[in-house]
């Protein structure tokens, strides 16, 4: 290795101690506040370490909107929330332009900017304000700019979109467009937290005083963290195990006994989705390295959301996340297939 190689290899073993501690930090931060939810905050610290935005979906009280607002104290992001609903107008979230009158006389149009020119955005319930509204986030999710009377205004960063969506009520809920759903990195299923978790929740929420997080990073650290996610070495193993499971997903392709079942399947953005967050997640967990257990865990989550079943097979009671563990057996590993625990 040469000097300067040397030199860089330095260089980047401090800067990744140095993210992998800020890190460790914030887990265990936002840990103090979101009780029983271990693996939701570690997959919403893997979006926003990726670069990349979540969908966030469970019944109510499951504390995802407190999640969003910890995640941003605790990563030192400008956070802002948006209520969705029916009547929300694109201009209530993008902005829109007034005409003024100055001193003398004349008159210009001024932009105000809507809740959107955040680094961190909360869209809560995104699925009960109109595909009309819910498009207005497309170019801001993908592109990290938004056009308003031809004009474009940059967003900041970084930014992030974390939305929620509660599964059960459909009366007043429009689905998201599939093209909006491939813009979220991972959809991230919230559960409910396990008997001890609920109890320390129960005695900690309910007393006089209320925990509060804490400030840990800054967005410029947030903005170095994902420099090095990018950084990051990944073997050949994991391309092509990323490869090989995509693909497989794809109607047409792979084994056909487990792809007979669904309608389409993911694109090159999931792939895109699983090698980033795959990098992201080894760092949440101390490493600099992905495995192929990291794959194997972010599986459903990079594509539940970004696949659709025939109606043949959801007719014979298949659902995604079956269909997911069992490409996921057959590319990923040696054992038999394990039984999904979520919805």
């Amino acid at each position: 290795m040469s000097a300067a190689g040397a030199t860089d290899s330095v260089v980047l073993a401090r800067e990744v101690n140095a993210v992998l501690e800020r890190i460790a930090a914030a887990r265990a931060e936002i840990g103090s506040i979101i009780m029983g939810q271990t693996r939701v905050v570690d997959l919403s610290l893997t979006v926003l370490l990726a670069g990349g935005h979540g969908l966030l979906i469970g019944v109510p009280g499951l504390a995802k909107t407190k999640l969003v607002e910890t995640l941003g104290v605790v990563v030192g992001l400008d956070a802002r929330r948006v209520q969705f609903t029916p009547d929300l107008m694109p201009s209530d979230i993008l902005g829109s332009e007034v005409m003024e009158e100055g001193h003398d006389g004349k008159r210009a149009f001024r932009f105000i900017r809507g809740p959107i020119f955040a680094q961190l955005l909360m869209a809560d319930e995104i699925n009960r304000a109109s595909p009309r509204t819910q498009s207005a986030l497309l170019q801001a999710m993908q592109e990290h700019h938004v056009t308003v009377a031809g004009v474009r205004h940059d967003l900041p960063r970084p930014f992030h979109v974390l939305a929620t969506q509660n599964p059960l009520e459909q009366e007043g809920a429009y689905p998201l467009p599939e093209a909006q759903l491939d813009r979220f990195l991972l959809q991230i299923d919230v559960g409910y937290p396990d008997r001890d978790a609920e109890r320390r929740i129960l005695i900690e929420t309910t007393g006089e005083r209320e925990a509060r997080p804490r400030p840990v990073m800054t967005a410029d650290e947030l903005v170095e963290a994902q420099r090095v996610v990018r950084r990051s070495p990944i073997g050949e193993r994991i391309v092509e195990a990323i490869l090989d499971l995509v693909r497989a997903a794809r109607p047409g392709e792979g084994d056909p006994e487990l792809s007979k079942g669904i309608g389409w399947g993911p694109g090159p953005r999931a792939a895109q989705a699983l090698m980033l967050a795959a990098r992201a997640k080894a760092l949440v967990d101390g490493r600099l390295s992905p495995s192929l257990d990291d794959i194997d865990a972010l599986a459903e989550p990079a594509l539940k959301h970004r696949m659709a079943l025939t109606f043949a097979a959801r007719a014979d009671g298949e659902t995604i996340p079956a269909v997911i563990d069992r490409l996921a057996a057959k590319t990923l590993r040696t054992g038999e297939p394990r039984r999904s625990t979520t919805r």
